[in-house]
């Protein structure tokens, strides 16, 4: 049902009434499985003249041609009640003549069918029952209620296709005088008709007879006898105009169709007037009618001409509603003639898309004079010209496509404009090489400024290296064709390769030459739109280097001026070109050395995780001194540094580098941020005057969650905090090193679980057009956005985020900028524990006791002995040569720490012991035990420590038993004496 319902919605506005009967009927049907039916409209008086018909035989059609509307038959009941009805179904034998209402005929002999019955429902128009539809059931009985539903949804959409049918012809409205009326009734056979309105009697004369077809003995002098003859499309339209020319006591005017007597329709015409009562009421209409065939003939034989004209032709009254359409037209609009049909132009969706066409029509139309005007199609591209000639009854509009014709002259004018321009393209191309500084930027001066002039549609350069033509630049072509023409050897007959050889131009203007230069090269040409070609040799200081290749999409014959101008263009290419590729070569360099200097991958760390970004400046060398890194120390600390060598280029990015190793150097050294700022400062100060240098230095303690932060004249770090709250800590401000005084301020910042740090540079936040406090302002708003939207976890993105929004892509940087973002996590209290031991001799053994028991809970049983030796020599050290306070610390990170407090200042030192020393072997038994060790100081003393891999044996270090004997010669039952000289617990 609903797939029915969807096809008949698809039917397009404008069919006439005929196809919306047939196609109403025809899915009614279908659905309901019914026998036939038939669709009746309203006639004069109180008839109901049936219009379509489908599935029944002529013996039942015959008897329901005309109803009376106030009847008992179905179709009127429906009209009368206004709603859908079902009555059974009868049938008589059919009558020998046509019955009239109420003839006895009509109710004779009549039977019931069981099961069948007849199931109509109204028609309405205009706010008015005009007809019903009604089918004849099978023997399944009444329909449904989705039946009924259904043949409710088809009335409704026949109603609606209804409002929109096309007349069958639009009759001039022009009143004929009764001089020139006489005239053409002398040549015209014209029949005359009178109807009693009131009581349907209709008269003809003989005349009237032999117009409408109709045998005397046929003709029962009823209104019905002229409904039957009239073509099913022209009633409905004709009774309107009747209906209307009475209410409006006007005339009444139409052309319609009638069947004749050998059964094909011929064209009338009819005019008439209706009289009235004293009441005002309708009591007669009387007129004439006749034949229009030949006018008619005559008119479609102008409409066939008109038609099939090469031009579109429109003709639209004084409202600018279409009357006739040719079918140029109709391909033009989109629209078939029936669908444009007294539309109004400008509704027109294809003249929507021409938005000055409405205005021109209307004041060319103001004018009263013809006019001619070019218009284009929005959507096709295509040109138009309109010529509008004004007529008495309406306008005429005749369409040209010119779009070939005004591209011809197009060309043409642009052609010798070329000419012109020409040689100021030369000019402005000379200007361009002369600023271009690489290979990139001489290959787009050539596109922008040759090929538009010589209506080339690609472009490509190419250098000879190691004996191969490499792609240098291109312009307009894909990039797996270019892979193919790159990295490509000597081959005989290659139009590039002779080019190169002989060092002369070679221009090839079709496929065809192309083919017969190199045959092995005619598949190349069928992988591109290219039809023809112009190679110019790169000659510059006396030596070929490489070619370029201008490419043009049809063939094209250059002219020898043509030819003479891309000869010198080419030497002028070559001369920019070399000098571009030395500057790339340089420039190459240059990033080599930046990336090197530079960080190549930041460490990975349980304490944090971090991402950066360097961005050069927009102008000259992409090296710099700005710089950044991260330091991984012991005690499950790091440090973050950002760096900035005032000024730009090769001598900063040295200076850079010094620093870097500098940094990296004194971090090692666990020394303190300030006093790291110290070192720093006379580093710079010792390079000489006019040297300056920002930094800043940020040392993170996990296991304290706190940043410790010194800063020479750099700007403060930004602290985003888990709730996405951002902050600058207030730092002391410190001059540059360079021309600071020491000491340097350190202070110290807590910073929760998952926060975010960012270091940046001042070419991140400050520039020409941007303090640096708006641009630290739009920093902070876009972290904090960042962090909204959740798309703070993949630091990489971070990065690029802030970059682009800092620095957009189009804004030149005058200045470098680094940024380097880290994720700080904390060493929670079960990854640690600590313990105080006394200061005698009784320390070692509690802390082999510590480490066991400690291990055991960590699940690190494999690592005890080891760890047991380590701590008992280095709180063996610390008895015998330190003093207290005496602490023990483990640290479970992504190694197992073992640190040992105290509080001397005085520093062990490995040293090579010999054979006969009784000491001096105790850090090299650390050094063989463990990954890595170290000290630092801390504010109360220093701090021994060792590193061990927490799977034992991956990475420990692997000492041979005879390297051990010769170290410790007295190394049998070590762990005995030792447990004697240093017992867990007081002897008693």
């Amino acid at each position: 049902m609903n797939a029915r319902l969807a096809l008949l919605r698809t039917v397009a506005p404008g069919v006439t009434e005929s196809d919306i009967f047939r196609l109403a009927l025809q899915h009614a049907l279908g659905e309901l499985g019914a026998l036939g039916g038939a669709i009746h409209l309203r006639g004069p008086m109180s008839m109901l003249r049936m219009v379509s018909t489908a599935g029944l035989p002529p013996a039942l059609t015959r008897t329901w041609e005309i109803v009376d509307q106030e009847g008992p038959l179905a179709p009127a009941r429906a009209l009368q009640q206004d709603t859908g009805v079902w009555v059974p179904f009868t049938v008589a034998p059919p009558p020998a003549a046509p019955p009239g209402p109420g003839d006895p005929t009509t109710e004779a002999a009549e039977a019931v069918w069981p099961g069948t019955g007849l199931a109509s429902l109204p028609l309405f128009g205009r706010d008015r029952g005009i007809g019903a539809l009604t089918v004849l059931t099978g023997d399944d009985g009444e329909p449904t209620e989705e039946q009924w539903e259904f043949l409710r949804a088809v009335v409704a959409w026949a109603e609606d296709r209804m409002v929109q049918a096309p007349p069958p012809s639009r009759p001039s409205h022009a009143e004929p005088d009764r001089e020139r009326l006489r005239e053409a009734l002398k040549e015209v056979s014209v029949g005359a008709w009178d109807w009693d309105i009131r009581t349907g009697e209709l008269i003809w004369d003989k005349e009237a007879l032999e117009l409408y077809g109709t045998l005397p003995a046929d003709f029962t002098g009823r209104i019905e006898n002229w409904m039957r003859i009239v073509h099913p499309d022209d009633l409905a339209p004709t009774l309107a105009l009747a209906e209307r020319a009475i209410r409006e006591h006007g005339v009444f005017e139409a052309e319609y169709r009638v069947r004749k007597r050998d059964g094909t329709w011929g064209w009338t015409q009819t005019r008439g007037g209706a009289t009235y009562d004293e009441n005002g009421e309708p009591v007669r209409m009387g007129g004439l009618g006749w034949n229009s065939d030949e006018s008619r003939s005559a008119r479609d034989a102008l409409s066939r001409a008109l038609r099939h004209m090469s031009d579109g032709f429109l003709a639209v009254d004084d409202e600018w509603r279409i009357t006739f359409a040719n079918l140029e037209a109709e391909r033009t609009l989109g629209f078939s003639e029936e669908e444009l049909f007294d539309r109004v132009l400008w509704d027109l969706p294809s003249a929507r898309q021409i938005p000055e066409l409405e205005s021109q029509c209307r004041r060319a139309a103001a004018e009263e004079k013809p006019a001619s005007f070019d218009v284009r199609m929005r959507d096709s591209g295509r040109r138009y010209q309109v010529r509008l000639v004004p007529g008495p009854d309406g306008r005429t509009l005749y369409l040209t496509d010119v779009t070939e014709r005004r591209r011809a002259e197009e060309e043409r004018v642009a052609a010798e404009r070329a000419a012109v321009e020409r040689s100021a393209r030369i000019t402005e191309l000379t200007a361009a090489l002369a600023k271009a500084t690489t290979s990139r930027d001489v290959v787009d001066a050539v596109a922008r400024r040759v090929l538009p002039p010589f209506a080339a549609s690609a472009l490509l350069v190419q250098a000879v290296e190691d004996d191969r033509l490499r792609n240098v630049g291109a312009v307009g072509y894909s990039a797996d064709f270019l892979d193919h023409l790159d990295n490509r050897p000597r081959a005989p007959g290659d139009p590039a390769w002779d080019a190169i050889a002989t060092g002369r131009p070679l221009f090839l203007a079709s496929v065809g030459e192309l083919t017969a230069q190199a045959p092995a090269l005619a598949h190349r040409a069928g992988r591109t739109d290219m039809k023809s070609w112009a190679f110019l040799p790169l000659t510059a200081s006396g030596h070929t280097f490489g070619v370029c290749v201008l490419s043009f999409d049809r063939p094209r014959t250059l002219t020898d001026e043509e030819r003479t101008l891309l000869a010198t263009i080419s030497a002028l290419v070559a001369q920019a070109l070399e000098r571009a590729r030395l500057y790339d070569a340089e420039h190459t360099r240059s990033r080599e050395l930046q990336r090197s200097l530079l960080p190549q991958v930041l460490p990975s760390m349980p304490a944090c995780t971090a991402a950066a970004r360097y961005l050069p400046a927009g102008q000259g060398m992409d090296v710099g001194g700005d710089w950044y890194d991260v330091i991984p120390l012991s005690g499950g600390q790091v440090a973050l540094v950002v760096g900035d060598v005032m000024g730009h280029g090769l001598p900063e990015a040295a200076t850079m580098g010094r620093l870097r190793t500098a940094v990296h150097t004194l971090a090692d050294l666990e020394l303190p941020p300030d006093e790291i700022m110290s070192r720093l400062n006379d580093i710079v100060g010792g390079m000489g005057e006019g040297s300056y240098v920002t930094c800043l230095y940020v040392l993170y303690d996990s296991t304290t969650q706190i940043c410790s932060i010194a800063r020479a004249g750099h700007p403060p770090p930004a602290l985003v905090h888990p709730d996405g709250t951002v902050r600058f800590p207030e730092l002391s401000t410190d001059p540059p090193l360079g021309a600071a005084e020491p000491p340097f301020e350190t202070v110290e910042v807590p910073v929760p679980e998952g926060s975010l740090l960012v270091l940046y540079t001042d070419g991140l936040v400050e520039s020409a057009k941007r303090e640096i406090d708006e641009g630290m302002a739009e920093l902070a708003e876009l972290l904090r956005t960042v962090h909204r939207k959740g798309t703070d976890t993949d630091l990489d993105r971070l990065c690029d985020i802030l970059t682009a929004g800092l620095l957009p892509a189009e804004h030149q940087a005058a200045d470098d900028a680094a940024v380097l973002v880290a994720r700080l996590h904390a060493l929670t209290g079960d990854q640690m524990a600590s313990w105080p031991l006394p200061e005698d001799p009784r320390a070692a053994g509690q802390a082999r006791r510590h480490v066991r028991e400690q291990l055991t809970s960590w699940g690190l049983d494999g690592l005890t002995a080891t760890t047991e030796l380590l701590a008992s020599e280095l709180v063996g050290n610390v008895v015998r040569h330190a003093k207290g306070p005496l602490r023990l610390r483990l640290l479970r990170s992504a190694g197992l720490i073992c640190e040992v407090f105290d509080g001397s200042l005085t520093m062990p030192r490995i040293r090579r012991a010999a054979d006969t020393d009784e000491g001096g072997r105790g850090l090299q038994l650390i050094t063989a035990l463990s990954q890595r060790w170290g000290t630092r100081y801390t504010p109360t003393g220093k701090c021994i420590w060792t590193e061990q891999p927490l799977n034992g044996s991956t990475g420990q270090k692997d000492v041979p038993p005879e390297t051990l004997d010769r170290m410790f010669p007295d190394a049998e039952g070590f762990e005995a004496d030792l447990d004697a000289l240093l017992p867990e617990e007081p002897s008693t």
